[in-house]
Parts: C-alpha cells; structure tokens; sequence
C-alpha cells in the first residue's frame, strides 16, 4: 500500500495579513506580519503534518524573486517583480493537483477562488482557515501546554520572548544571511 500524500496548502500571503485581525493591526510593517504568519504557519503544518506554501506578492517592486525552506514542510515563495501572487499560486495548484496531491488554496479573493477549483483543488477563505487555525491552537495547548503546566519545571527563557517584534525581526534576517 503507497504512502498516502501529504496534503498541501498554498496561501496568499498579504491576502491572509489583510483579512486576520491580529495581523492586519501589524500591516504597518510588513516585514514583522509576514513573519508572525509564517512562524505560525509552520507551526499548524507540522502539527498537523501539512506541506504549507506561502506565496507573497512583488507585483509593484523591482525586486527579484525568491524562496525559502522554512522546514522541511514549510516553503516562502516571494514573486518577482511582474508577477502576482495569483498567477503563481494558480500554476502552483494546478501542478501539484497534476502531481496527485490534495491541494487547498487559503485566499479570500473571488476570482482566485474560481480558479482554483477549475485547476481542481480546493478553497478555504481566510475567515474560514483562521477559524480552523485557532481550533487547532487550542487543542495544542490543551495536550501539550496543560500537560507541561501540572509537572513543575523550570522555566526555559528563550530570548525572543524578550525581544520587540522589530529587533527580533532583524535577528532573523541577520540569522538566514548566515546560512
């Protein structure tokens, strides 16, 4: 018997920041709403063992485009500049749906949408994944967190927990020129 796929979900990136609550308040500094999505994305997806694509938008830059292996699981894919994220997230779908992989697309963009589920995957509005998102962050800390909360144990400190969001931020980028 084949190993079953891993599911995959490609989500618009500024389309999600836009539509949650939490990161629209950071939508100031993209930078820092970018990575609150991104850690949070990787998380969900190991949790619940998603391959997770995060596609931003460079329509209106000059700037190249690139991507990053978050994990193993957990791919940042940044346009070029001319391209939209649409576009890429279309191709994207329509591959891996050609590939033989279950494929959700995470946008609340009507058109996106339609196009989508001709390409055969399936549409989750930002409203809607945010919802499964935080039924799934309760339950990790219902397993895990009040497991670990009832045995006394010391308190690990990390240092990003005392950091602002702008310096912590810049850490990483400092961290990814490294490796």
């Amino acid at each position: 018997m084949a190993k079953k796929k891993r599911e995959c979900y490609i989500l618009d990136g500024y389309n999600i920041i836009h539509a949650w609550p939490e990161l629209r308040k950071r939508s100031g500094n993209l930078a820092e709403a970018r990575l609150a999505l991104v850690h949070e994305m990787a998380e969900y997806g190991a949790f619940e063992s998603f391959d997770m694509m995060i596609v931003f938008d460079a329509m209106f830059t000059e700037d190249e485009g690139h991507e990053e292996m978050v994990n193993a699981h957990t791919h940042v894919i940044y346009t070029r500049a001319g391209e939209t994220a649409d576009s890429r997230i279309e191709r994207l779908a329509y591959d891996l749906v050609r590939a033989g992989r279950e494929v959700h697309v995470v946008t609340s963009d009507g058109a996106e949408q339609s196009v989508i589920l001709g390409a055969g995957a399936y549409r989750i509005p930002a409203p809607a994944f945010r919802k499964t998102v935080r039924r799934t962050q309760e339950q990790l800390r219902r397993e895990f967190v009040g497991k670990t909360a009832a045995t006394p144990t010391v308190a690990r400190l990390d240092v990003s927990e005392r950091l602002d969001a702008a310096t912590a931020a810049r850490l990483d980028a400092l961290r990814k020129e490294k490796d």
